[in-house]
């Protein structure tokens, strides 16, 4: 076992939340009686809890100790979270650990741990987790243009701005032929990329204008299809010198998950500009970048009661807006544009309840119901079971949230029933 060097704070007297999920890779669906320990990353023989999954391969959230709530709120030289690693094994899969699981004071990090099915020449695997952004010393981006000019025809092949699906990612420099591509889901991605990049303590407006900032610049590199345009077979890149920073394995935060599945659709832009703005950005403390948006100055920013598109224009310019992509692809329906709840009849209804049938195959404790077209008490229960499945508030009722969950939970799981009948 390889494990990262002890690096735990000395002072933890905060506290923390972190919330283990475990799934089945490449089957999404839950591993549940999954044999789970955590430890401090570095001293496996300090033993926090040791537990098994429910039936929706989770645990119950554990409270732990954090470094001081005011680390990750002014730069400086103390690591903000702290780390933790989680060895998992169940039966029919390759034992995994994950180590540098990072907790920050009064936050939930969320873990999901993907577990391969045991093959006789594979009984292990190892996932490291490095240094957070603002933390960990990275290479500052390269300066670019925000917008790519007039490239000869053909260069840029999309003729409107659409939300993928996926993006397919490379763990490395642009020039590492070494280095793997990972095809993650854009949510995914961008929740990633968040917790990489910005702290989950931040005020809710800053965490917004950075998630803005991030899909802004990540649906650049779609629209232009700039490495592909290049010869590379990828979207993005992981380096902070290119791209910005994806890491393979690690966790995400509550607070950021929410704000990307509210703002997913959106990204910024200049009138008379087609194409999504990229909208660079630093630490604004180790790195100065004019006319590019600062982490840590947006932070202040949040704190002064800036609304997320004012700390967007203090740093871009007044001339910068949110804009709505035309289209999410891969989602069968879009949203109503109203909140599906008791009482609701017609076809968005017949069709959620379709939908929730046939992610119960997958997930059996979420309840089947009646594809009649009338949101009543057992829909309501089945939303609720799903919300609670999948994280989300146990309302009972579809909001927009909610609705993109169920659309891609159901596209994932249909699709792995054509791969698996």
């Amino acid at each position: 076992m390889i494990l990262k060097p002890y690096r735990i704070q000395q002072d933890t007297p905060d506290k923390g939340f972190l919330q283990i999920t475990v799934e089945s890779q490449g089957r999404l669906s839950p591993v549940p009686g999954a044999r789970v320990t955590v430890f401090y990353t570095g001293d496996p023989d300090s033993v926090i809890t040791e537990m098994t999954t429910d039936g929706n391969g989770r645990l119950p959230e554990l409270e732990l100790d954090t470094p001081p709530l005011e680390y990750s709120l002014t730069p400086g030289s103390n690591q903000p979270y702290a780390e933790y690693t989680i060895q998992v094994s169940a039966d029919g899969y390759e034992t995994t650990t994950v180590s540098g699981t990072e907790v920050l004071p009064d936050s939930l990090a969320l873990q999901t741990i993907n577990l391969r099915p045991l093959t006789s020449d594979e009984t292990y695997d190892n996932i490291v987790i490095p240094a957070h952004t603002l933390y960990g010393d990275y290479p500052p981006k390269i300066a670019e243009s925000e917008t790519k000019p007039g490239f000869d025809s053909g260069e840029i092949v999309l003729s409107r701005v659409v939300i993928p699906e996926f993006v397919v990612v490379h763990d490395g420099v642009p020039t590492d032929t070494s280095a793997g591509n990972y095809y993650v889901r854009y949510r995914d991605y961008i929740k990633n990329v968040a917790s990489s990049e910005i702290y989950a303590t931040w005020p809710r407006a800053t965490i917004e204008a950075n998630v803005l900032a991030i899909m802004s610049f990540t649906l650049n590199r779609v629209y232009t299809e700039w490495y592909r345009n290049k010869g590379y077979d990828f979207t993005i890149t992981s380096s902070t010198a290119f791209d910005q920073k994806w890491i393979y394995g690690r966790n995400i935060f509550e607070s950021i998950s929410e704000v990307v599945d509210e703002l997913f659709e959106l990204y910024l832009s200049r009138p008379n500009v087609r194409q999504p703005i990229l909208t660079q950005y630093c630490d604004g403390k180790r790195v100065s970048c004019p006319n590019w948006l600062s982490q840590w100055g947006s932070k202040s920013l949040g704190e002064q009661g800036y609304t997320p598109i004012e700390i967007i224009r203090y740093y871009y310019g007044d001339n910068m807006y949110i804009n709505n992509a035309e289209q999410i692809s891969g989602i069968p329906a879009s949203w109503p544009g109203y909140d599906l709840t008791y009482g609701a009849t017609g076809q968005k209804v017949e069709q959620l309840q379709e939908q929730l049938n046939a992610i119960s195959e997958g997930f059996p404790l979420i309840p089947k119901v009646t594809v009649d077209g009338i949101y009543g008490p057992r829909t309501a229960e089945s939303v609720s079971v799903f919300q609670n499945v999948f994280g989300l508030p146990e309302t009972g009722s579809v909001d927009y949230r909610t609705w993109y969950k169920i659309q891609e939970i159901y596209v994932g799981v249909t699709r792995i029933a054509e791969l698996y009948p």
